[in-house]
């Protein structure tokens, strides 16, 4: 993942306010990497460029070899589709489907047969510890087995990237834990690469790339 002097604002109120200010980023494949910074200062922007869910207004943004600001909207889908999975601090579980239908939502809508992305769900579940709690519905589930869910999604077909928002926000120590290391195992076993928004210095410990952001700006780039 590649960006070039990449910049995006916005208006509120009458008034600009700069969400990236000429970004310049390389993420080669198989990080993990954390952005951290106070609130405003651009990660969640930087992010939803980044998952093609934003468009910027200056600048070049590549992602698994596709240049995203030449790629019309359904090409984007498509990318975001095959290529890119999402971690949201809200979850965004479907209440009606269970868990196992959760993950194979992604799957059904790359088209793959029903007793194949039901397979591949399970085996996912399983991978995040949830296989036992495979038809239980997002309100049956506590919040940190509905971000596991949400996880194993992500996951599920494998994609290149993997985003996440402040994805411990909502979590207790514990199980924050038990989220980032199964972040960095599948970032160890399957070379997913992670970059992932997070105010939470228990997630900044477990990244092998730390980048602070304050007012749309890289203020420092360090690898540990």
């Amino acid at each position: 993942m590649r960006c070039q002097g990449v910049s995006k604002a916005f208006y509120q109120g009458g008034q600009r306010i700069v969400g990236l200010d000429r970004v310049d980023l390389r993420v080669d494949s198989g990080e993990l990497l954390c952005l951290s910074g106070p609130s405003g200062s651009g990660k969640t922007t930087l992010l939803n460029a980044v998952g093609g869910l934003d468009g910027i207004d200056a600048g070049r943004i590549e992602v698994a070899g596709c240049e995203l600001t030449q790629m019309s909207a359904g090409a984007l889908a498509d990318m975001r589709l095959h290529h890119i999975g999402f971690v949201f601090q809200s979850y965004n579980l479907i209440p009606v489907l269970s868990a196992r239908e959760n993950v194979e939502f992604i799957l059904q809508l790359q088209g793959m047969s029903a007793p194949e992305r039901a397979k591949i769900a399970l085996e996912v579940l399983a991978e995040v510890g949830l296989e036992a709690a495979a038809e239980r519905r997002p309100s049956q589930l506590s919040g940190g087995q509905q971000q596991r869910v949400a996880v194993a999604r992500a996951i599920a077909s494998r994609p290149q990237l993997v985003l996440a928002d402040e994805p411990t926000a909502n979590l207790d120590s514990h199980t924050a834990e038990q989220l980032m290391e199964l972040f960095v195992a599948l970032n160890r076993d399957h070379g997913t690469t992670f970059i992932i928004a997070t105010h939470d210095q228990r997630v900044m410990a477990y990244a092998k790339r730390q980048l602070v952001l304050c007012d749309g700006q890289i203020l420092s780039d360090r690898r540990v």
